[in-house]
């Protein structure tokens, strides 16, 4: 049965904290919904209501050009092994950028992880249990390292290209302002 609360209290902080995926979904009125895994050492609980996530380069960039109409963030952590369970982390969030001035505190939070390209700071209004009686068994083996070996390959300048010719629109044609919010 489902359980709803107005933070995320110390239990489910443990589960999100153990977790070595989590799913990103966001939207906006207009635009096709977009659900990202992700993974890595990328997720802070700062307090019971404000979590961050580092988002590192990949193919697309829809949640920043998202965000910037509607901020409207889900968070989805599964239990793929114990006790079946589904925790998902409803609020809004703000993209910050290497050229924003809470981009030095908060990347502090995290490992230095090559092709980090935004935090999102998202404030959570709601959190929800439900059962994870159809989430099968799976086993943890090991982070992929290779977005860490595509990036170091690519290097800064080229990865810096990448976010210009691959992460400046989303699939609706969005801009996401990439490529001038990460000037240094």
């Amino acid at each position: 049965m489902a359980k709803q609360y107005a933070h995320i209290p110390e239990h489910w902080a443990r589960f999100i904290t153990e977790q070595k995926i989590f799913f990103v979904a966001t939207a906006t009125c207009d635009s096709r919904v977009n659900v990202s895994p992700k993974g890595l050492d990328s997720l802070r609980i700062l307090d019971p209501n404000r979590v961050a996530w580092l988002n590192l380069t990949g193919s697309g960039n829809e949640s920043a050009a998202h965000v910037q109409s509607d901020a409207r963030m889900t968070l989805m952590f599964c239990a793929f092994s114990g006790d079946p369970v589904i925790l998902r982390l409803y609020g809004t969030a703000r993209a910050v950028h290497h050229t924003d001035p809470d981009w030095p505190v908060l990347a502090a939070l995290f490992p230095p992880l090559p092709g980090a390209r935004q935090i999102f700071d998202v404030a959570i209004d709601l959190v929800q249990t439900s059962c994870g009686f159809g989430v099968p068994y799976f086993d943890f083996v090991g982070d992929r390292p290779d977005l860490r070996i595509w990036t170091e390959k690519k290097g800064e300048e080229g990865v810096r290209r990448y976010w210009h010719e691959r992460n400046a629109v989303s699939l609706d044609g969005i801009e996401t302002g990439i490529a001038a919010k990460n000037r240094s």
